[in-house]
This record gives C-alpha cells, structure tokens and sequence, in this order.
C-alpha cells in the first residue's frame, strides 16, 4: 500500500491554543457525563436503598443497567458521527442526562429509576466516545496523552464534590437528601450542556488551526502496525485490556461507600470523606500517566496503571484494616481514570484520525461489556456471600493478567 506522508504547516501564533480550550470544556463535560451521573451514584445507593427497599441483587442490577445504556450509546456513535458532529451529539447527551436526572429525583418506586437510569447511560455515552475523539484531532501524538489526562479528570472534581456535598444534603434535607442531591446534579448537568454548544469546536480547521503538537514530517500507513499485528488484532488487544478495567473499576467505584459504611462501620459522611479522597488523587491520575505514556509509550503506561490497581484491589480485598483500606483508596484514585485516557491516545497512535471514532467506539464496546456486567456479577455474589471481598480479589487478579497482556502491545508505526 502505497505510504501517506503528512507534513508540519506553518507555525501557531504564539497564545494558548483553542486545543486547550477543548480540553477545558471536556473536563467539564467528563465530569457531567461519567464523574456526576455515574460515580456520584455510589454515594447516593445506601440511601436509595432504604428509601426504595432495594436489595443487593437491584442495586447491582441498576449499576448494570447504566452501562447497558452506554453500552447501546457505543453501538450508535459511529451512525449517528456521520450525520451529526461531535459538538452536537455531547451537548445533546449532556441534555438527555440532565432531563433523566430530574426525574430521578422525584421517583418513587423502583422500576421508573430503573428505565431512566438506563437513558442517562445513554446520554453519557453518546457525550463521552466524541469528545474523546476529539483529542486525536485536536493534538498530535506528543500530547495526546497529556491532552487526555487532562480531559479525564473531571471525573475527579465529581467526585470530591460529590464525596463532601452528597452527605451535606442528606443531613439538611433528611430523607429525601438523594433527591434533592440528584436535583443539584441534573442542574449542574444542564448548566455544562449549555457551555458545551457554545464552545466546542469540532476540528482546528474550524477556528483556522493546526493541532496541537511537534510539526515534523510523519510517514503513516493507515492499514499496517509494525510488527505481525493487523489493524483488527491491535483493536482486539486493546479491547480485551479495556474490558479488564471496564469490569474491575466499576465494582470498586459503586460498591466501595457501601463496603466502608456495612462492613467497616462507618458513618455515611466517614464514607464521604473517604470516597472524597478518592476524587482527590484521581484529579492527578490522568494527567500523570497520560503524560507518561506520552513518554514511554503506551504500552508502559497501561503495564504501570494496572499495577497501580492491581495492588487497591488486593487491599481492598484482604481487610487488613482501616489504614490498608485507606491505602487502597490513594491507589484506587491516583490510578483511576488513567486507562481511558492512554488508550483515547493509544487509539490515535495506531489508527490516525482519520478512524480514531471507529476504533475508539469500537474498544468501548469492549469497555462497556465489562462495566456491565461487573456491577450485576459484584451485586449477585454480595447477595451469597454478604460481602464484595471475592469480587475485589477476582479484580485484582483481572488486572494482574492485564499487566502481562499489555506487555505484548507492538509499537505504533510512524
């Protein structure tokens, strides 16, 4: 196949690139989509619990059926990119999250959570696979990492705010504190929804700029990876790394307030202040490992972040106590949202721009397979055993394999 050479244009004027802008606007957008909509959500369960009278079995059920719509969101993207832009499609899934969230508020019975649950998995979806394509358009290889990084922490600022203001409301508003904290969450929802239609730009042509990046003469062959890899097999081994850790972070980001308040005894606020600090490290997770990675490559990054995880999950399975516990969480969070992040980069080094939206959709589709059904299988197993000990051990031993799996990653042509 007959190589494309791409060259460097004429230098950037010297002021923050609109690049940055983007990111500004995606941390924001990540944390509506994932950080509130979704990790928020641990923190709301025990009380939705009582309120609702759910079991473990429902509880995971529900956890299920949000990545069950984003799953359906990953499937839809890649459609619904060549008619809309991606400008478009985040703010509309940021508008669909914030409608669904309302309503949450003011349910009163099981099954209507359930359905609407179901929709804002949807809605995060189809905010989060275009933004974080947009990074491959919007910054060239040197930075994608970093670009990602930064993106992906908004889940953090989410959840230390979730992790203080959640508590805050079930003291003041008692036992409808879960309402009245998904009600602030579906305004703040809406108030990012409304920034993003304004400021996103879909491409730097649009705002007559080159990406981000060094400007050097690339040759690029869009088919082949270097070594015996094919485009497909490169997709498979990200998408089976991908599912590891959509599968494993999910149980310990839902179930862990739960973990802490009936198996360690603490207070729902102890809980807050613990799962704050999980949104405290995670606001340095991306930016630490996706700028690594930019610098030793993807593959060392992804062997290093699931190390990383590897250990919280042994900690958190082991119950050693509450100082090892605490440990996990540092690790658990300085750790947390780095994966997506290296792999938004990843999929940018090995497939070129041009098919960062397939590929990308096409690794979540594995990512959300596994968020789906870690929840469902976490709840069931909590159901039998009155514990989630085995399922952050079985974690744990997931993410381990991932560190061997990814050591068998080529490098990236080009």
């Amino acid at each position: 196949m007959e190589k494309i050479e791409t060259t460097a244009s004429a230098p950037q004027p010297n002021n923050i690139h609109y690049g940055w802008i983007i990111v500004l606007v995606g941390t924001l957008t990540i944390a509506a989509c994932l950080g509130l909509a979704r990790f928020a959500f641990g923190m709301l369960l025990p009380s939705m619990r009582e309120a609702l009278g759910m079991s473990y079995d429902e509880m995971g059920l529900l956890g299920t059926a949000n990545f069950a719509g984003y799953l359906a969101a990953v499937g839809m993207t890649p459609l619904l990119l060549r008619r809309l832009t991606p400008r478009k499609l985040i703010a509309g899934g940021l508008m669909m999250i914030a409608v669904c969230i309302f309503a949450i508020s003011a349910c009163n019975s099981y099954l209507p959570v359930l359905i609407l649950y179901t929709l804002v998995g949807v809605g995060s979806g189809l905010a989060n696979i275009p933004l974080m394509v947009l990074v491959s358009y919007w910054f060239r290889r040197d930075y994608r990492g970093r670009a990602a990084g930064l993106i992906v922490i908004g889940s953090g600022f989410a959840i230390v705010f979730s992790g203080l203001a959640i508590p805050y409301f079930n003291t003041l508003c008692g036992v409808n504190g879960w309402r009245a904290s998904w009600f602030m969450i579906a305004l703040i929802v809406l108030a990012i929804a409304a920034l993003a239609a304004i400021l996103i730009r879909n491409n730097p042509a649009e705002k007559g700029l080159e990406p981000v990046g060094k400007k050097e003469p690339i040759v690029y062959d869009p088919a082949e990876i270097k070594g015996r890899f094919t485009t497909i097999q490169i997709l498979a081994h990200l998408g089976v790394l991908y599912f590891v850790f959509g599968a494993t972070y999910v149980i310990y980001g839902t179930f862990i307030v739960t973990t802490l308040i009936e198996e360690y005894g603490f207070t729902e606020a102890s809980a807050g202040h613990f799962w704050s600090w999980v949104g405290f490290f995670s606001l340095f997770s991306g930016i630490i490992f996706g700028t690594l990675s930019d610098r030793i490559g993807r593959k060392g990054g992804l062997m290093t972040v699931f190390s990383v995880q590897t250990l919280a999950y042994l900690f958190a399975g082991l119950k050693l106590g509450t100082t090892v516990i605490f440990c996990s969480i540092v690790l658990y969070g300085i750790a947390a949202f780095a994966i997506p992040a290296i792999m938004a980069a990843a999929i940018g080094d090995y497939l070129g721009k041009a098919r960062a939206a397939t590929g990308f959709s096409s690794i979540t589709f594995c990512f959300a397979i596994g968020q789906t059904l870690g929840p469902a299988v976490a709840g069931a197993v909590a159901e039998t055993t009155s514990t989630f000990t085995g399922s952050y051990l079985a974690s744990a031993a997931l993410t381990a394999s991932a560190v061997i799996l990814a050591l068998f990653l080529p490098k990236p042509s080009g």
